[in-house]
């Protein structure tokens, strides 16, 4: 009669009929129903205490193959390879101290002899085999083996781990490590077990070597001869009823490991209480008295709840599909206010989607700034090297003629000229190489290179700098020459400003890597300056008038390529005043093979060569430079004057520069190859990006050398493929 009414109904008032009539039998017999359950419960704990005594083995098995792993690692490193005991002591002493509960590493012959113990000094004799049964176990399988733990002369209980080994020679070995008991003690304490349980490792010897209770009094002892009984009689793994040490009636699961130890954990027997058959029939009499009134209920009262439910799954399905929300009415409080509130949310996403779409448009935009600003900085950076680079050009390539000509009145000038414009250059080099480190692409082309003759053509390339280096004969890695030198010029730069006297410069091979130092006594730096030395625009404190210059980009160029080749940098300092020193370290590669290392390009004879640039200066310059190494030059300023020169001497080589007033320098290079197609072609710009090189290569350049040309790279020009 309730539901007839026309006032609405609240939900919590049919769901208290619904409880009262359902579940308040069910909570009364709920007391007896636990007795159903407690045999079920306590067959489901033993099983549990099964499996976690499994999982405490493989945690047990996890810690031994650790330990083996360990030895079986030491075994591979090249001194025990070659049968280097001596070194191989040395690595095991490491070993040793790196492991906090290792005692000692024992290395035996195939006779079970001791050759060494870490314990006591190389070639040192004396001192027996502790459980030798394990040593001949592990001499037999050929496998890792896990021995009983005794405690030693020092008192200290102690487990040996062995592992059988071999050396390239093929000798045989055993090598063990003697480990506390404290490391698997670790494994009980971090296993989450059921209160009030004591758990135990037992090695094959039914000797205790961890307990998670009394630890110091049951370890090397023997647990009780009722979970020995248990062991021996189990087999594999099993699930009975014993005693602990302290007295206490348990029931223990254990379990064999893989190395033939066992792990047991025993729950006070309290826990684990039987069912009561009363309990057990009148529990199930109750539940299905109580069932079958909530059935007759809910059959009643249900019908329009769930079409109410119904309407409301409707309403919310429209709602995440973005559609209309239509709730049909109800008679129920609750329902009416989730319809409301229904309307209400689709109302708000509505205005979400708005919200949304107006944010996307914004973010879209904003990345498309981001996308032009990242664009014309690119752009910007490019020309500036371009600009940059012409005015170096004339000048870098007047040095290298002055150069040649010898002229001793102006010796000096000529020194402080080329260092001046080697600095001005590396500003340069470094201001497009942080671009391309930003954008990520920077990239190096590896090679086998000797980065002994790296090292010394650098440090002979800093005339007037004091710089004491020591190399090896060779030092060959797997990188890109040309950065490496870019690497090292930085380092010997950053010393030139800030150190004081001369710079020692040590490489040395050691460990399958490569190690280049260089070393100053200059101002040193703080703790605070080493964090951040590396980072790109950091510069040390300096006087107004900056005596030292630089962008603060150098070190962090040298971070960067040092990662492309896989390797690592560090500075470090004893602080302020009291020097630098940084560290480079670099895989060792593969030797470079005769055909490589020997390819040197032939001298080129007397040659006709076609000079193309529209800055005045440089073609003069670079003309006579080309002139007095003995060629035959003509100039043109243009592209259309550089084709009636072609066309009236047949050069043999053509050096065109890019940006010409009247065509650029691909179309004339297309030019010129109708007419000549043996003529080499050679790009000599102020475009020096990956994308510029690639573009010449696919204008059909044999070469493409960025400005300022070096006299090398003048000579590599005139050189035919």
């Amino acid at each position: 009669m309730l539901l007839r009414q026309a006032s609405t109904v609240s939900l919590r008032r049919l769901l208290v009929l619904l409880t009262a009539a359902g579940l308040l039998p069910l909570a009364l017999m709920g007391v007896w129903g636990l007795h159903l359950v407690s045999d079920y419960q306590q067959r489901e704990q033993q099983r549990s205490l099964l499996d976690l005594a499994r999982a405490l083995s493989s945690a047990v098995d996890a810690e031994l193959d650790g330990a083996a792993s360990t030895l079986t690692s030491m075994a591979r490193t090249p001194a025990m390879e070659v049968g280097d005991l001596r070194g191989f002591y040395d690595i095991a002493r490491a070993q040793v101290a790196a492991q906090p509960e290792w005692l000692t590493v024992i290395l035996t012959d195939a006779s079970g002899a001791i050759l060494f113990r870490t314990a006591a000094p190389f070639g040192s004799t004396g001192g027996g085999i502790a459980d030798p049964a394990s040593l001949r176990q592990a001499q037999n399988s050929r496998t890792p083996v896990a021995g009983r733990i005794a405690v030693g002369k020092g008192g200290r209980p102690a487990f040996p781990v062995r592992v059988p080994i071999k050396d390239k020679a093929g000798r045989a070995y055993i090598l063990t490590a003697v480990i506390q008991p404290g490391r698997m003690l670790r494994v009980i304490e971090r296993q989450n077990v059921p209160p009030n349980s004591v758990i135990a490792i037992i090695d094959g010897g039914d000797t205790i070597v961890a307990r998670s209770k009394g630890q110091a009094r049951a370890v090397g002892k023997s647990p009780h001869p009722s979970l020995v009984r248990l062991i021996r009689e189990g087999g594999a793994e099993a699930v009975g009823e014993t005693s602990s040490l302290e007295g206490e009636p348990v029931v223990t699961a254990f379990t064999r490991s893989r190395y033939g130890w066992a792990v047991a954990i025993g729950v006070p027997t309290a826990v684990l209480a039987p069912a009561s058959l009363q309990g057990i029939v009148f529990y199930a009499s109750g539940l299905a008295a109580s069932l079958l009134a909530c059935t007759l209920i809910a059959t009643f009262l249900s019908g329009r709840i769930v079409r109410s439910f119904r309407s409301l799954q409707q309403g919310t399905t429209a709602l995440g599909a973005g559609l209309p929300v239509v709730v049909s009415p109800s008679r129920i409080t609750e329902i009416d206010q989730m319809e409301a509130a229904l309307q209400a949310a689709a109302a708000q996403r509505d205005a979400h989607e708005d919200e949304r779409s107006q944010l996307l448009a914004s973010l879209e935009r904003a990345l498309d700034d981001s996308r032009d600003a990242s664009r014309v900085k690119d752009e910007f950076l490019a020309m500036l090297g371009h600009e940059l680079r012409n005015p170096l050009s004339p000048i870098v390539t007047s040095l290298d003629l002055m150069d040649l000509r010898n002229e001793a009145s102006s010796q000096r000038e000529r020194s402080i000229l080329r260092r001046q414009v080697n600095h001005l250059k590396r500003l340069v080099d470094d201001l497009l190489d942080v671009s391309r480190i930003t954008s990520g692409k920077l990239q190096i082309d590896l090679r086998p290179v000797n980065l002994a003759e790296v090292v010394r053509h650098v440090v002979a390339s800093f005339p007037g700098v004091p710089i004491d280096a020591s190399t090896p004969e060779a030092a060959w890695v797997q990188g890109d020459e040309s950065r490496l030198t870019q690497v090292l010029n930085n380092l010997l730069s950053n010393a030139a400003r800030f150190g004081k006297g001369s710079t020692r410069v040590v490489l040395s091979v050691a460990g399958g890597t490569a190690r280049l130092e260089v070393i100053d006594r200059g101002v040193g730096m703080s703790r605070a300056m080493l964090e951040r030395v590396f980072d790109p625009f950091f510069q040390a404190p300096q006087p107004l008038a900056r005596h030292t210059g630089g962008l603060g980009l150098g070190l962090a160029i040298v971070r960067r390529i040092v990662e492309l080749h896989g390797g690592t940098v560090a500075a470090t300092s004893e602080g302020e005043g009291k020097g630098s020193r940084f560290e480079v370290v670099l895989p060792l590669g593969a030797m470079a093979t005769l055909d490589q290392d020997s390819e040197r390009a032939p001298e080129p004879g007397r040659l006709r060569v076609l000079l193309v640039d529209d800055n005045a200066d440089a073609a003069a310059v670079t003309g006579a430079l080309l002139e007095h190494m003995g060629h035959v030059v003509w100039v043109a300023g243009t592209g259309a004057q550089a084709i009636v020169e072609a066309g009236r001497h047949a050069p043999d080589v053509a050096v065109l520069d890019i940006g010409l007033p009247d065509m650029d320098g691909y179309a004339l290079a297309a030019r010129l190859r109708e007419g000549a197609p043996a003529l080499r072609l050679v790009a000599l710009t102020g475009y020096g990006q990956k994308a510029d090189v690639a573009q010449a290569a696919g204008a059909g350049f044999d070469l493409h050398l960025t400005k300022p040309a070096t006299l090398e790279d003048l000579q590599r020009a005139l050189t035919p493929a």
